[in-house]
């Protein structure tokens, strides 16, 4: 009777193993909990999401259209913070520039631009620069051979001298800075992506692939990309933090976006003539409403980097 009882025991504890949570653990809540054991990291998510509502919402939430010439008066212009119109119907928390311009309302707009466009440059960065990475590390040979050392000029060249090149050819907007930054950011998703395909691809599943005879594109983008992710999103974070921090640079210049659809570069630059005067409001705010949307991004993609690979783990 011991030995049937202490079977049933065995036999309960172990169906209580396989029905615990933990046994039901997925991939993305393990990868969820991780994250989440950073708080700085989960600090960082945060602001950056209290960006994005910000920039994205700012039609509706700003308290003034900045770029409306309906709505400005150049009497109001370089009001100190704080300071109320002329009309005494609104008040300025962050003052104005030259032009009577709320400068609340013009950083949220110009996140706007700068979020769009350090965010679409990376994405198609990643497309162009992932694909050419998988064929590099999948076809090996001169296709590699070429590939790499593609890669190898890109980045023995300085990337804002290269993405000024593009923008003084092609001319100021914010379609040629995204093609300047994807042409100067794609080399190192491509380098990134073919040192992770490199291993990859002597796996079996590959071999299996091949053997089957299933079309180059589908192993490559079905099979062989699928395991090249974590890296890959790791880069992909830290990249749109440095084309924001390079479309800033560029406008700065005066060789990014038009003065119509500025962005938070721009609003530096256009204030950068009247620091030395006192009226610092007007490059001080937009540069750091842009030093913490590029901190909160490097937050993110610094511990995604120790989520996704466990040999970086302090």
């Amino acid at each position: 009777m011991s030995e049937s009882a202490a079977e049933r025991s065995l036999a309960v504890r172990d169906l209580a193993i396989v029905t615990s949570p933990l046994a039901a653990e997925t991939p993305f809540r393990r990868f969820v909990s991780e994250f989440a054991e950073s708080r700085l990291a989960l600090f960082g998510l945060a602001v950056f999401t209290v960006i994005i509502l910000l920039a994205f919402l700012a039609p509706l939430i700003a308290p003034q259209n900045p770029y409306d010439l309906a709505v400005l008066d150049i009497m109001d212009g370089r009001l100190e913070p704080g300071s109320r119109n002329g009309d005494d119907t609104m008040t300025f928390w962050l003052g104005t520039d030259d032009q009577g311009r709320d400068m609340m309302s013009a950083i949220m707009y110009g996140l706007r631009i700068s979020l769009t466009v350090g965010a679409g440059s990376a994405v198609l960065a990643c497309l162009v620069g992932a694909s050419l990475g998988l064929l590099a590390a999948y076809a090996g040979g001169k296709t590699d051979s070429a590939i790499m050392r593609l890669v190898d000029l890109q980045l023995s060249f300085p990337a804002i001298l290269v993405a000024l090149m593009i923008l003084a050819f092609l001319g100021k907007s914010v379609m040629n800075v995204v093609i300047a930054i994807v042409v100067v950011e794609w080399a190192y998703y491509a380098r990134t992506v073919r040192g992770t395909a490199l291993v990859e691809r002597r796996r079996e599943y590959i071999e299996a692939a091949q053997c089957l005879a299933l079309p180059t594109r589908r192993i490559l983008f079905r099979h062989l990309l699928p395991n090249c992710l974590p890296p890959l999103i790791v880069i992909a974070t830290m990249q749109v933090a440095r084309a924001i921090a390079l479309e800033a640079t560029l406008s700065f210049l005066g060789l990014g976006v038009p003065i119509t659809e500025p962005s938070l570069g721009l609003l530096i630059a256009n204030g950068y003539e009247y620091m030395l005067s006192g009226k610092y409001w007007i490059s001080f705010y937009p540069g750091i409403a842009l030093l913490v949307t590029i901190v909160s991004i490097n937050l993110v993609g610094d511990h995604l980097r120790d989520v996704l690979n466990p040999r970086l783990k302090k």
